[in-house]
């Protein structure tokens, strides 16, 4: 049998792949063919569709607008779900927390939870009021659906053509939405979500409920929600008992409270009540001779003093209370007494102090806003601003507003390499240029000062030293390579932050040791308070005492140990160097005469915002200037306003003290002179004990408890005047600079 070569397998498999190509060819072509004919089939019976023409140009708009309609839809469904889920719990109900709060002597200072006057049925209105309120705040208000477009854009054209600003652009439903589930901060999610809100608000309520809840549940100055409440606070009578200038007075208020409020201002009241007035003439509601009565004869709010009603403050205690309850802290009681660190004198100063640097400077610095928070050194909340105007915004600048803290930040760095046994305060660094990759940070002057000590480079807030010890603390746990050895020395330096108090994650980057990392206000306070007592947490509290309604004791802060954050000998080489900066640095403006004073300020790129944080060995305090927009200030420095308010509050909070030596440091100071006490404030008297000229902590605390009590019984006197600033002198020479981390 003759076997068959190689040649012919070959051939045999040239042959097969042949075939195998042929029959693949064949068969894509009659696919091609059939697929073809398949498609002439389909297209003549789809020409009995196919129009010409203006029919052709409207089925193609109707297609286009259906599919943008249906992308719109699903877009802002999406937009939709943060707004909606507010609505998820029964909003309609009020809080069912009612909280009073006591200042520390045991005075009723403010509630919070069911902080409103609804007994008056909407047919009980003053028909003048719901006039003069629907014409001022949204004469478009029953044709609308809950967003007015015509009423916007009317406001936007009356406004620009100074219209004087009486008409808004937010309808009442969105004001009311506002109110019910949002705050005043000014973002475009929020408004987003206000229009959403305005929208579900209309479905879901009439028109009277609408206005109803708007009626009752508006802030209307003087720490009184409703038009109920404003109308017995102001004129001392029932609302359905005011006139028609007063109802103009009271309509009024509804935008600005704290701006137009009769006993603040009482000149911009009436003028603005007069425009109100006006736009009741305009929407056609009284005529211009039903007017004139009220015009030349305006209404007269009874006497009352500015009352500090520290709306900031008791905010935020009342979130702290809502938090221990949800915690499980309180049992089941709903009906509390709070007891409040709250000092009414040191609060009082604060506010003056911020309202009165703002108006003086503003304009000079192109600054608008600012926030302070001050502490006792065991995280005790004596005082807090968080904001320039309660009224105009009730967003709290202190606790939920984040900012870069500059060079305010760098005492975290620096506790980070002295807790690690790196340095010392008399450690010789050498203030050099230093690049990590591509960066390579500046120093404010835009140069270098060569060698130095480490309590020199805090005083002058050097840029560089901060990165070396980022580089340090990376390299001492062994990683040769300097970007990453910086990198893990960061993620320590996050560490001892958060440690120390900060709360807020912090965004890690090459700059984050000269403060590109956003904080808080309180939270800085807060961790500044670790230098101040010795080294432990001292996390911000409101809450010393909580009782239930039978008066039974249901929760005591002094019941929680705090642990030990830092070494006392690193409080105390901290607490050295920081006091070089009040005395030597950059912060010469925070000095009080006769007291230690340690702490470090902070100016961001473009001096977008001011710190100073500082503390003596009694009180702790941070200050954030800045605008809500981020936008540049006119070159201010946290040596110039910051400081210069944080000097003026605790210059007053120190009065008639025993001072408290600052951890580390030998003396505290002599006492500053027992002159200047508000004798309308809940605050200690003056007093001798042992010879000394001063009386102790607890003898004021007694006596300030039993002025409390006095102060229950009978009005106290009228409260002196704000002391006048300290005019502001030169800052001295300064180059120009624009780093984050400048002094």
């Amino acid at each position: 049998m003759r076997l068959p070569t190689a040649s012919s397998f070959v051939t045999r498999i040239r042959r097969a792949a042949l075939g195998f190509d042929a029959w693949v060819n064949a068969s894509l072509y009659d696919s091609g063919r059939s697929a073809g004919d398949w498609y002439e089939r389909f297209q003549k019976r789809m020409g009995v569709f196919a129009v010409g023409g203006w029919r052709r140009v409207a089925l193609d708009l109707t297609s286009e607008a259906t599919t943008l309609g249906t992308v719109g839809a699903i877009g802002l469904l999406a937009l939709a779900q943060p707004a909606f889920n507010l609505t998820s719990e029964n909003w309609l109900k009020t809080q069912d927390l009612a909280v009073t709060f006591l200042d520390r002597y045991g005075v009723e200072v403010g509630r919070r939870g069911i902080k409103h006057d609804d007994s008056l049925k909407l047919d009980d209105f003053p028909d003048i009021m719901i006039k003069a309120l629907v014409a001022t705040e949204d004469r478009r208000f029953y044709e609308h659906w809950g967003i007015d477009p015509i009423g916007t854009a009317r406001a936007l054209v009356n406004n620009s053509r100074g219209g004087g600003g009486t008409q808004g652009g937010s309808s009442i439903t969105q004001q009311l939405a506002k109110n019910l589930f949002l705050t005043n901060e000014r973002s475009l999610e929020r408004k987003i979500n206000e229009a959403f809100l305005a929208l579900w608000l209309e479905t879901h309520l009439t028109k009277n409920e609408i206005l109803k809840l708007y009626l009752d549940r508006a802030y209307m100055g003087g720490g009184t929600f409703g038009a109920v409440a404003a109308a017995d606070y102001y004129f001392g009578k029932p609302l359905k008992d005011i006139s028609l200038a007063e109802a103009g007075m009271l309509a009024g208020l509804f935008k600005a409270p704290t701006k137009y409020a009769p006993h603040v201002n009482l000149p911009a009241a009436r003028a603005r009540a007069a425009d109100v007035l006006h736009n009741m003439v305009e929407a056609g509601f009284v005529t211009e001779g039903q007017i004139q009565t009220a015009l030349r004869n305006p209404a007269t709010p009874v006497t009352r003093t500015r009352d500090i009603t520290a709306d900031y403050y008791l905010d935020w205690a009342f979130n702290e209370i809502k938090g221990l309850a949800d915690a499980g802290k309180l049992r089941n009681d709903r009906v509390l007494t709070v007891k409040t660190p709250l000092d009414l004198t040191i609060q009082k100063r604060a506010d003056g102090a911020v309202e009165n640097i703002l108006r003086q400077y503003g304009e000079q610095y192109e600054v608008d806003e600012a926030a302070l928070v001050i502490l006792d050194p065991d995280g005790a909340l004596r005082a807090m601003v968080g904001g320039a105007d309660y009224g105009q915004s009730q967003f709290n600048r202190a606790t939920d507003a984040l900012r870069q803290p500059g060079s305010s930040f760098k005492p975290y760095v620096y506790a980070a390499g002295l807790a690690a046994g790196l340095y010392r305060p008399d450690t010789k660094v050498v203030d050099r240029p230093i690049c990590i990759g591509n960066w390579c940070p500046q120093n404010y002057g835009r140069s270098f000062a060569g060698a130095t000590n480490l309590t020199v480079a805090v005083a002058k807030s050097i840029n560089t030293i901060p990165i070396q010890i980022s580089i340090a603390l990376g390299k001492a746990m062994g990683i040769s390579h300097e970007a990453r050895a910086a990198k893990a020395g960061r993620a320590k330096i996050i560490e001892t932050a958060r440690q120390m108090g900060l709360t807020h994650p912090l965004t890690d980057s090459v700059s984050l040791p000269i403060g590109s990392a956003e904080v808080s206000v309180i939270d800085q306070a807060a961790a500044y308070a670790v230098f101040a007592n010795g080294g432990r947490k001292a996390k911000p509290y409101a809450a010393m005492e909580v009782k239930n309604s039978a008066g039974e004791i249901i929760y005591r802060h002094a019941d929680e140990k705090p642990p030990q954050i830092l070494s006392t000998q690193v409080v105390a080489d901290m607490n050295f160097m920081l006091n070089k900066v009040i005395d030597e640095g950059t912060a010469r403006r925070a000095q009080l005469e006769g007291i230690k004073v340690a702490g470090k300020t902070g100016t961001t790129n473009e001096y977008r915002d001011a710190w100073f944080v500082g503390y003596t060995g009694n009180y702790v305090g941070a200050v954030w200037f800045g605008n809500d927009d981020h936008s540049t200030t006119n070159k201010m420095t946290g040596g110039s306003l910051p400081a210069m308010t944080w000097h003026d509050v605790m210059e007053t909070a120190h009065q008639g003290i025993e001072l408290t030596p600052m951890p580390g440091l030998k003396d505290a100071g002599r006492p500053v002179a027992q002159a200047g006490r508000d004798p309308g404030a809940a605050a200690p008297v003056n007093g001798m004990a042992n010879g000394s000229g001063k009386l102790s902590r607890r003898s004021f605390e007694v006596i300030g408890g039993l002025n409390g009590l006095f102060r229950a019984v009978e009005p106290a006197a009228k409260q002196a005047a704000v002391p006048g600033l300290t005019e502001i002198v030169a800052e001295g020479s300064r180059t120009p600079g624009n780093r984050i981390g400048t002094p």
